[in-house]
């Protein structure tokens, strides 16, 4: 087994290269199925890899790409309905485009019902899709279909005569066109069935026998020159994982300071070491009940996955009824930790468990009493779990429920075998006191704060418009205000502790702690960086809580990097004229992580400055729509395929000349099509990312 795994580890490193810059993750099988004498249908069954979904049929415009059927010729044959989409179709509220959409996991089936209306019937077209995971969508992409057959005309459904010469004249003006044979060839786009000249992609003024030289050379493949430069194989997920476990380990620390868990730990120490009367067995029995607290988590995370199944969790995380429970649940928390009442699991639960550990022996004992401490401390610790687990569940993976408790279950176990091992660290614990409610009301504040966050997806979700962009910020600003205030002891609730004096009267006028002043600047400082928020600016340190941008009614954030050219062509040659290199931004109007990067990394000033003055931005949408004056036949991997839209055509450019089909993607190009620098995709690294640019602009000089 092990010899197995290693081997499909050292395949899959071999291939990852590969893998992250050309990907299919979605691959499209069509049949024809014969219903009766009259009737068939066209069947495109997907099979989608895990964490990608395919859209329906039914997006709202404005939305990603929605499946179509279009229909390149019709003899003796006419539809019946329309496209459907048939098998377990999710519907979830995508934030980006502030609407409800609808897609397919797994499988995706769309069927087309036609109707025979004479003897012999011939019909030919393509299905185009979008497909999208949590982080890339592929661009819009065509299934190619061809049937013919024989069957009887349905009755009373007989094509009109004058629509029968219709298609007869548009398959004579199809076949005149490809008897042409003298056409150019752009970059391995042969224009023979389109009529499509150079002209038409670069301006007029330069569109003479020169330019057509110049554009040819622009579309010429640089996949190997791209890799010269050395593409990031560090993978994107495992990434994700680390972060996905350190903030369950931050979780758990935080855990570790509320009065559910910080009294148990000497308690529970002490225990082990008197017990045992041998120092080395006491330690290994509290690295024993360590193990047993990671162990528990851990299970927790594959059960809740495998109930759920990590695609199910992806689709409840943006489902609006569960964001105003979980909304509703974070409220009734923050009102615990505000000391309203206390959460507390039946007590019957903790007490059998307790006794089950007290009459029992060995490991089960040790591990009975580590379940015990999670049931006793659920008031503390459930709604940083749950949090944690509605976070990670957006990843799409599905040990991402399974790695963040796994640092959350490290962070809570971590101190039983510290203090075990040097027991003298006991006497240095900080005792309970009115610190541990500090750190508890702190929590409530938290929970405040991110309820609002799952209320702003339900609000979204049916349109109630109640917590709009400048709503969810003043809300926010009263509320870290509130803990602010809370902090340096302005504000108190009915459960902190009163300070005596000597004689002992109430103290009043208590001193604040250092920590206290310290977060209490924090929170205020965070409150006043939100503040131009309610203007429009883009605060991009919680870009991923706060509502989209376009619910904001008063804006005045100007500050947008806008593409030069939305045409490669005409701005490679403009490039030349100025002499400048060009910047390619391969993007979609479909694409979420493009929209991050533009909002996180472009909105930065440096990179702003050095994109619209170094660089001759080109921003190609992949999923434009927009028709071509003509369809153009390429071949490519030795099938033919037929670009009909501006985004098929700039889908094509980005997989025929890079050898990538992901988005975003970026790429730094002198003014004759060469590469810069390696590609960069998703990372909101300002940094890297000014890197990048800088890095291309050097190489540029140097050539």
């Amino acid at each position: 087994m092990v010899k197995k795994i290693s081997s499909l580890l050292l395949l899959w490193i071999m291939v990852l290269p590969l893998w992250a810059q050309f990907h299919d993750p979605v691959s499209f099988s069509v049949s024809q199925k014969k219903l009766s004498e009259s009737e068939f249908e066209i069947v495109f069954t997907g099979k989608a890899e895990a964490g990608w979904h395919v859209y329906s049929t039914d997006i709202p415009d404005g939305g990603p790409t929605p499946a179509t059927i279009n229909f390149d010729e019709q003899k003796g044959v006419e539809p019946a309905g329309k496209l459907t989409a048939r098998g377990k179709v999710h519907k979830a509220y995508d934030n980006l485009f502030g609407m409800e959409v609808s897609y397919m996991e797994n499988t995706a089936v769309f069927v087309q019902k036609m109707r025979i209306t004479d003897a012999t019937y011939s019909v030919k077209g393509y299905l185009n899709y979008g497909a999208c995971n949590d982080e890339n969508c592929m661009p819009p992409t065509n299934v190619e279909f061809a049937f013919s057959g024989s069957g009887k005309p349905a009755a009373g459904n007989a094509v009109a005569e004058p629509q029968k010469q219709k298609e007869k004249v548009a398959d004579a003006s199809v076949v005149e066109k490809e008897e042409k044979t003298d056409a150019p060839v752009i970059g391995g786009i042969d224009t023979v069935a389109t009529g499509l000249s150079v002209a038409d992609s670069v301006p007029s003024a330069v569109a003479g026998g020169n330019a057509v030289v110049a554009a040819s050379d622009y579309w010429t493949p640089v996949i190997d020159e791209l890799a010269a430069f050395g593409e990031d194989a560090s993978n994107a997920a495992d990434q994700a994982w680390w972060k996905i476990f350190l903030l369950g380990f931050l979780g758990g620390l935080v855990a570790l300071l509320t009065p559910c868990v910080w009294p148990i730990i000497p308690m529970t120490v002490s225990f082990f070491l008197k017990r045992s009367g041998d120092k080395r067995k006491g330690i290994r029995d509290a690295a024993t009940y360590g193990v047993s607290i990671v162990v528990i988590y851990v299970l927790l995370g594959l059960v809740i996955t495998g109930i759920f199944g990590a695609s199910a969790l992806n689709a409840l995380s943006t489902n609006a009824v569960f964001n105003i429970f979980f909304c509703l649940m974070l409220l009734v928390f923050a009102a615990s930790f505000f000391g309203a009442f206390e959460i507390t699991l039946p007590s019957s639960w903790s007490n059998a468990v307790d006794s089950k550990a007290e009459s029992t022996t060995g490991l089960l004992s040790i591990f009975l009493m580590a379940f015990t401490l999670a049931l006793v401390s659920f008031s503390c610790t459930g709604p940083i779990i749950g949090f944690l687990l509605v976070e990670v569940s957006t990843s799409g993976s599905i040990l991402a429920p399974t790695v963040g408790m796994l640092g959350f279950a490290i962070a809570l176990a971590l101190p039983f075998t510290l203090f075990a091992m040097f027991p003298a660290w006991l006497k240095t614990m900080p005792k309970s006191g009115n610190w541990m409610n500090c750190v508890k009301v702190t929590l409530g504040f938290l929970e405040l704060a991110f309820a609002l966050k799952f209320l702003s997806v339900a609000d979204l979700a049916y349109g109630w418009h109640i917590l709009d962009r400048e709503a969810f910020l003043s809300l926010w600003i009263v509320i870290f205000a509130l803990l602010g205030a809370y902090l340096i002891g302005w504000l108190r609730f009915p459960h902190d502790e009163d300070e005596y004096d000597e004689s002992g009267n109430v103290v009043v006028n208590h001193r604040t702690s250092v920590t206290r002043f310290f977060m209490a600047l924090v929170s205020f400082a965070f409150a006043i960086y939100m503040v131009p928020g309610l203007w429009g600016a883009p605060l991009k340190a919680i870009s991923a809580f706060s509502p989209p941008m376009n619910t904001q009614d008063f804006n005045l954030y100007e500050n947008e990097v806008k593409a030069q050219f939305m045409d490669y062509d005409a701005g490679m040659e403009y490039a030349r004229q100025q002499g400048k290199p060009v910047m390619i931004d391969f993007t979609g109007y479909g694409c979420v992580n493009c929209r991050k990067m533009e909002l996180a990394v472009w909105a930065d000033q440096k990179v702003a400055d050095i994109m619209q003055n170094d660089y001759v931005l080109i921003t190609l949408y992949v999923d434009e729509k927009t028709k071509l004056p003509e369809p153009i036949k390429v071949t490519e991997n030795g099938q033919e395929r037929t670009l009909r839209t501006v985004g098929d055509k700039w889908s094509y450019l980005q997989r025929s000349k890079f050898g990538a089909n992901a988005q975003p993607f970026y790429v730094l190009l002198d003014n004759e099509g060469k590469p810069l620098n390696k590609s960069y995709s998703y990372d909101e690294d300002v940094n890297k990312y000014i890197d990048f640019l800088q890095t291309g602009l050097r190489n540029y000089k140097n050539k």
